[in-house]
Order: structure tokens, then C-alpha cells, then sequence
């Protein structure tokens, strides 16, 4: 009996591995893809004088109305994919998704104003370094990341609450310990979300259109580690422009 089960139940966990390899592939190619569009329209746009004169009022110095819409867009895009996911079709979805990179592209070429280029550059190399390493460990760990993952949610949760309370009160010893935390959780953020979906692709039983969508969901959760780590870091490497 035991010369038959073992043989199976190794076949069992080649598949799961297999599969999860699959799922987690087509993930990375999704989250890749969007912050090649995001990257992109960043770039172009931050050297657009006509972008940049409807993002802000010349006279104030402020940001325009439509500036506003701009920036909140990703956020509610956010919510309508998560609240919306049963009733979403996959490809529309999938649209939405690169709609958000798109958005998040035009919202974040703020930052080629405020730093340089190349400074920009440096910490991009370094949130890589860091999200692959961290998505390498959570990847391979035999250790349950659970009850890591949720101590990382409450930072995050946290984190959320002390920066809109430092938006009034414009503390830089607030900003300092808040981007420091917030390398942290996102630092283990990667590490708990790519050993969730790895799990996740294990145990899929089939390659269906809810496969499909659950693969968007897993690369916007992934993208979003990895544009909130590099803008934390970016606060400790970035040069600011003169």
C-alpha cells in the first residue's frame, strides 16, 4: 500500500508545484507589464508643459481640479476591481487593470519634478533588489508567513492613519518614521502576498476565466507592493531637484 500511495502522493505535489509555478509566471507577467506602462507614461508625461498645466494652477501653485481627479482616480479604480470582481468579466478586469497603470503613470510623474532622473533610477534598482528578494523568500519558506502577513496588515492599517494625520500637521520627523515603516510592511507585505498566491496556484483546479481574474488580482497586489516600497525608499534615496 505505501510502495502505491507514496508514488501518488509525489505526483500530487509535482503538480501543485507545477501549477503554482504557472499561476505565479503569469502574476509576475501581468505586474511587470503594468509598471512597464506605468514607467512609461510617467516618463512622458512629467516633460509634457501642457500636462503639468492641467495637473496644477499656475496662479496658486496648487493642484487643479482636474490634477485631483487625476490622483484619486487609481484609488477608486482600486475599489471598483475589488468590489466588483464577482461581476467583472476577466477581460474586463484585465482592462482595468492596465487603465489603473495607466493612471498611475499620469499621477506619479510628479516625482521626475521633485527628484532626478537619476536618483529615480537608483532607487528603482533598489526596490527591485529588495522586492525580489523578499518575493524569493516568501516564495520558498516552509514557515506559515499568516500571522506575519496580518501583524503587516495592522502596520498597514497604521501607516494609513499616521500619514493622513501628518498631512495637517506636515511633521518631517513624522515623514522620516513613517517612510521607515513603510519600507517595512511593504518589505513583508511581498514576502506574505507571493507566498499567499503561490498557494493560491497550487491549489487551483482549473485555468478558467476565474483563474484569469484571480491572476489580475494577484499582479495588482504585487504592483502595488512594489509602487509602495519604491515610493517609500524613494524618500530616503531620491535627490530632490534644485
Amino acid at each position: 500500500m505505501n510502495r502505491i500511495q507514496q508514488p501518488y502522493s509525489q505526483q500530487v505535489d509535482f503538480q501543485s508545484q507545477t501549477l503554482a509555478k504557472t499561476f505565479l509566471a503569469n502574476v509576475f507577467s501581468w505586474m511587470f507589464l503594468a509598471l512597464a506602462v506605468t514607467a512609461l507614461v510617467s516618463y512622458t508625461v512629467a516633460g509634457n508643459d501642457s500636462f503639468m498645466q492641467l495637473m496644477f494652477n499656475m496662479e496658486t501653485g496648487g493642484m487643479s481640479l482636474m490634477g485631483w481627479v487625476i490622483m484619486l482616480s487609481p484609488l477608486g479604480l482600486v475599489l471598483w476591481m475589488s468590489m466588483g470582481f464577482n461581476k467583472m468579466s476577466a477581460p474586463t478586469l484585465t482592462l482595468v487593470f492596465l487603465l489603473y497603470s495607466i493612471l498611475m503613470g499620469l499621477s506619479l510623474s510628479f516625482i521626475f519634478l521633485a527628484y532626478t532622473s537619476a536618483s529615480i533610477a537608483k532607487t528603482f534598482v533598489i526596490t527591485s533588489g529588495m522586492f525580489g528578494l523578499m518575493a524569493l523568500v516568501g516564495y520558498t519558506t516552509k514557515t506559515d508567513l499568516s500571522k506575519f502577513g496580518s501583524l503587516m496588515m495592522m502596520g498597514l492599517v497604521g501607516l494609513i492613519i499616521a500619514s493622513v494625520v501628518n498631512f495637517f500637521f506636515k511633521s518631517s520627523t513624522m515623514e522620516y518614521i513613517i517612510s521607515f515603516i513603510g519600507v517595512l510592511v511593504f518589505t513583508g507585505l511581498t514576502a506574505y502576498d507571493v507566498q499567499k498566491l503561490k498557494r493560491i496556484g497550487a491549489s487551483a483546479m482549473s485555468q478558467g476565466e476565474g483563474m484569469r481574474k484571480i491572476t489580475i488580482m494577484g499582479a495588482l497586489t504585487l504592483y502595488l507592493d512594489f509602487i509602495n516600497l519604491f515610493l517609500f525608499l524613494l524618500r530616503f534615496f531620491g535627490n530632490r531637484n534644485n
